[in-house]
């Protein structure tokens, strides 16, 4: 083995693999604009001088395909340490057919496979490999499902706020694309309600409502003292982001949704957010990650990671203006169930692990039952 920060002489990416797995929920699932029973995870294994490397995404099986007929033989043959050099090639394989949309999945989930592989080949935690920042990362509790009735919704939140003392917990609004209002108002009471007054209160409507509306609902929620009210209207609708900017207490974000760097540059320089959000695994992966938190940084804006909590801890601990980051309750399910080592958020804070890599350990033989 070499020492820590050693590569091995031979470092040349070798294989790309990709599969997917569909998960079903644990019960029925909605926001304020779509409704889902199963999760789809593609997992990408990379490998280089006896090592492989993790990467995933949340993206339909056909994600998979892309990574091995168009970006596995991309990156075959790059040096494994030279990471930038693959997401290049990447970059250009996927010009044609376009660089935003799937196609950002699938090359975030390879970047991502490719930045655990280098770190594993030095034999160095993630964190350290991209300069730590932090010990711990921020993260908050999310899920509260439209489709949750109040019991369910008090269970959750009443686990992660006093249970595993998360101090920061997040329900979705928005019900029927903004039909029905007062459910909205009175499901904000009943989670006010179950973590008391010191837990963060943040809301998330997916777009579901026009920007007078959402202003509307805020007010109506004024003494719940919601902190973070994300997507209240499309992120594409700059004019309406900003409108209900202006008009709120609630800290304003969007950008869950991005790919593609200038997605993010449109995003910032509109003045129309108090934080940004990116998921690593959409945005283009750690590579690309690191831009777009610089893009943020240059307007003055933190950065907030959006899902994938074990794909993403280890760059969030290297992002100079990081906030935090989303424990989505489908997600934590899937990753716990997937791999070895994953993370405690008791409190509230993670820790990367010490261990090569992102510390994690597929577990392929409890993973096969759901192979698409």
């Amino acid at each position: 083995m070499a020492r820590a920060g050693t590569a091995p002489a031979e470092a040349a990416v070798t294989a790309v693999q990709a599969a997917a797995y569909m998960v079903p929920t644990d019960a029925p699932e909605a926001d304020g604009t779509y409704s889902w029973d199963s999760t789809t995870m593609v997992l990408v294994q990379a490998a280089a001088g006896g090592k492989t490397g993790l990467g995933w995404t949340y993206a339909p099986a056909a994600t998979a395909d892309l990574v091995e007929g168009l970006l596995g033989p991309a990156v075959q043959g790059v040096d494994a340490l030279d990471v930038p050099a693959a997401a290049a090639a990447m970059a250009r394989a996927v010009r044609n057919p376009g660089n935003t949309g799937l196609a950002s999945y699938a090359v975030s989930a390879v970047d991502c496979a490719l930045w655990d592989l280098k770190a594993r080949l030095l034999d160095l935690p993630l964190h350290k490999l991209l300069g730590a920042v932090r010990d711990t990362v921020a993260v908050y509790g999310s899920g509260g499902f439209t489709t949750y009735s109040e019991d369910q919704l008090r269970a959750q939140l009443e686990d992660w706020a006093h249970g595993q003392r998360i101090p920061r917990v997040k329900i979705k609004i928005g019900q029927d694309c903004g039909t029905n209002v007062p459910r909205d108002v009175d499901r904000v009471r009943q989670a006010r309600a179950a973590v008391g007054p010191w837990t963060e209160l943040f809301v998330d409507a997916n777009g579901a409502y026009t920007a007078k509306q959402a202003v509307r609902v805020m007010r109506e929620v004024v003494a719940e003292n919601v902190t973070w009210f994300e997507e209240p209207v499309s992120s594409d609708h700059l004019a309406g982001l900003r409108e209900v900017r202006d008009a709120v207490d609630a800290d304003v974000a969007a950008g869950e949704y991005g790919t593609g760097l200038p997605y993010f540059q449109r995003l910032c320089a509109a003045d129309a957010i108090d934080c940004l959000q990116a998921d690593v695994s959409r945005c283009g992966g750690i590579t690309e990650w690191l831009r777009v938190a610089a893009v943020a940084a240059a307007h003055g804006l933190e950065i907030s990671g959006h899902c994938a909590p074990h794909l993403s801890a280890a760059v969030a601990a290297a992002t100079p203006n990081f906030r935090h980051l989303e424990w989505f309750h489908d997600h934590v399910r899937i990753e716990n169930l997937f791999f070895e080592g994953t993370l405690d958020p008791q409190g509230g804070w993670v820790r990367p692990g010490d261990g090569p890599g992102n510390g994690l350990a597929f577990r392929a033989a409890d993973a096969d039952r759901y192979r698409v």
